[in-house]
């Protein structure tokens, strides 16, 4: 069976949305969650502030992800998914992204807003390959 990020349309659309907010600068955050085998499932989306700036990069505020991550110790859940924007570009990792995927356990989630409809993918980064994973949508609304 093929690995997976499961989301509620709920959560997808969070991401989505602050995606829009931030354009023309990348945005980025967290989904924290657990895993259960193949499966990757969200439980909470936190978006957050891309330090940079950028609209070709993102690197996330240090004392939000301290706190993000102080968070998700506390609920008992772990960063399943990176997620972050490319305002211009397809929903593709950068050369960029896959220096700085920091997170080999967790899946990295991309949102283009290159055309009309966002485009979303998700990947396993690692050993600087790159791994298409599915996005599953699915569940409550909320």
């Amino acid at each position: 069976m093929q690995e997976n990020l499961r989301l509620s349309p709920a959560q997808l659309d969070a991401v989505i949305e602050h995606a829009r907010a931030c354009k023309p600068e990348e945005a980025c955050g967290i989904l924290a969650g657990s895993s259960k085998g193949t499966a990757l499932i969200v439980s909470r989306v936190f978006a957050m502030e891309n330090a940079e700036h950028s609209n070709t990069t993102y690197i996330m505020d240090s004392q939000e992800q301290f706190r993000v991550f102080d968070e998700m110790e506390r609920e008992g859940l772990e960063p399943v998914a990176i997620f972050h924007s490319h305002p211009h570009s397809p929903a593709f990792p950068s050369t960029r992204d896959i220096e700085l995927a920091f997170y080999p356990d967790s899946a990295y989630l991309i949102v283009s807003l290159m055309n009309d409809e966002p485009d979303c993918h998700a990947f396993r980064i690692g050993d600087e390959r790159v791994r298409e994973i599915e996005i599953i949508v699915e569940g409550a609304d909320g």
